[in-house]
């Protein structure tokens, strides 16, 4: 049996860190084994870190002072579990239990930290343990909970036959992060002080220290705007539903506010959330005869397609919603700072189109162009990017305040090169400004444009949106 010693002894130890998730896989676990094991080789310790193989990462490696060996493994299928990732077991591979029990033989560790307690590793390398006198210290990670009434059934069946008995013959000791972690231990393993730990995580300050090498402000076009970041990967135990639901009155309280989730996502149950509102919308506007006859790309007023890589994402996500809500005209501004007013911006906007037409095209979605250009200059965007899904999307006021000849412009561009029309003189109602909007009915008329024009008016003050409309509407069906 190997005698237990440390610093305080006078030399170092040999540490085993056993998990069966270490980078470059992503998550808490895999980074908390891996900063460990640094910090106790930094600390003058030989450390031996042993794990599952994921992905590229090689077989065996020297990493932060310490030695890496990662056992062939099998990936476990996602069943909709309430722990549902990318787990991998190496007990289901040939040979791995004596290739590790011969790894920990060779070493011969004076501890072994196991992490989490459902995993193949931690029960094969806390068994070597046993049976060699070593302490073994075993943090739990993961609960086996689910709010699902099976699942959670089926969990703590697991956790009484299989979990429970195994954990008893190891013995180890308990490492345990949080209060929701003593409570479980306690009630489904039988922990108590007398064979545990209470370590609750905190934020390591060190990390704040070391140089910035992302901004992710800047990547997702966040700018100042308030944000909440949802740390772990997006599983059924954490699938963010809450946090959704939270959402309209987050916002109500904090317009602008933005979510980032830092995780992967093994589980969908919140996009599919987002498919349920659009169907809600879909039903309303069926209940209560409204169409909807296009929509907005309104992130590009702060990621312009003009020069922002960000703007083509937010493009294609706006694609995919059209084409969900059953309309076909997305609608893409290019106003304030991101009015085009240069031929290079012109140019990379085409090519920006070129690109994100074959999608648009799929999906059946028109591309509007709605902007402060002459429609010769839309044109030529619409001619680089070469797709008939580009068209301009016509704006009466936009024009006339640009100086452009608006019932030139419609007559030249015709009905097939405008998806739609916006009408308005803001700020006053129609008929009673600059524009004379008989002369531009007519226009429309005659090249027989049949699409949508849409009233884009303001309301007077101390009116309300509703009277409104219903003048600037009864003037326009007067024409």
């Amino acid at each position: 049996m190997n005698s237990v010693a440390g610093p305080a002894q006078g030399r170092a130890m040999r540490i085993a860190v056993v998990n069966n998730f270490f980078p470059p896989r992503v998550g808490g676990s895999a980074h908390m084994a891996a900063s460990l094991a640094a910090q106790f080789a930094a600390a003058g310790h030989e450390v031996l870190a042993i794990t599952a193989e994921y992905a590229e990462a090689p077989a065996e490696e020297e990493r932060d002072g310490y030695r890496v060996v990662r056992l062939p493994a099998v990936k476990m299928p996602q069943i909709g579990l309430s722990i549902d990732f990318d787990m991998s077991f190496a007990s289901l591979r040939p040979g791995n239990w004596r290739r590790l029990w011969k790894l920990l033989d060779e070493f011969e560790p004076d501890a072994i930290h196991l992490h989490g307690q459902f995993f193949d590793l931690s029960w094969l390398a806390g068994i070597w343990a046993r049976r060699h006198g070593v302490p073994a210290l075993l943090t739990i990670h993961t609960l086996l909970i689910s709010d699902n009434k099976l699942y959670g059934g089926v969990f703590r069946l697991l956790d009484a036959v299989l979990v429970r008995p195994i954990l008893a013959y190891l013995k180890p000791r308990y490492v345990l992060l949080d209060k929701l972690g003593v409570d479980y231990c306690v009630v489904r393993y039988g922990t108590s002080d007398a064979n545990s730990e209470y370590f609750p995580i905190a934020v390591d300050t060190g990390h704040f220290a070391k140089p910035v090498t992302k901004d992710v402000r800047a990547e997702h076009g966040i700018g100042d705007a308030p944000l909440i970041v949802s740390l772990g990967h997006v599983i059924p135990l954490r699938n963010r539903l809450p946090l959704i639901e939270a959402l309209p009155s987050i916002l109500d309280k904090h317009p602008g506010v933005r979510v980032v989730v830092v995780g992967r996502v093994y589980h969908d149950a919140f996009l599919k959330r987002a498919a349920e509102t659009i169907a809600r919308c879909l039903a309303l506007a069926n209940e209560h005869k409204i169409a909807i006859n296009g929509t907005c790309a309104d992130r590009l007023h702060e990621n312009g397609l003009k020069s922002d890589p960000l703007a083509v994402r937010w493009v294609r996500d706006a694609i995919r919603l059209t084409h969900a809500l059953n309309t076909r005209v997305l609608l893409l501004p290019f106003f304030g700072k991101w009015a085009l007013q240069t031929d290079a911006e012109k140019q990379y906007t085409g090519d920006a189109l070129r690109d994100l037409a074959p999608e648009a095209e799929k999906a059946g979605v028109i591309l509007g162009l709605e902007n402060t250009i002459s429609a010769e200059d839309n044109v030529r965007i619409m001619d680089r990017a070469r797709s008939k899904n580009v068209l301009v999307y016509y704006d009466v006021g936009n024009s006339t305040n640009n100086g452009f000849d608006i019932l030139k412009e419609i007559r030249w561009l015709g009905r097939d090169r405008i998806c739609q029309i916006h009408l308005k003189d803001n700020p006053n109602y129609l008929g009673e400004g600059k524009i004379q909007f008989a002369p531009v009915m007519a226009a429309i008329r005659e090249i027989g444009f049949t699409a949508w024009a849409n009233l884009e008016t303001d309301t007077k003050a101390g009116s309300t949106v509703e009277a409104d409309m219903r003048r600037n509407l009864a003037y326009i069906k007067g024409l």
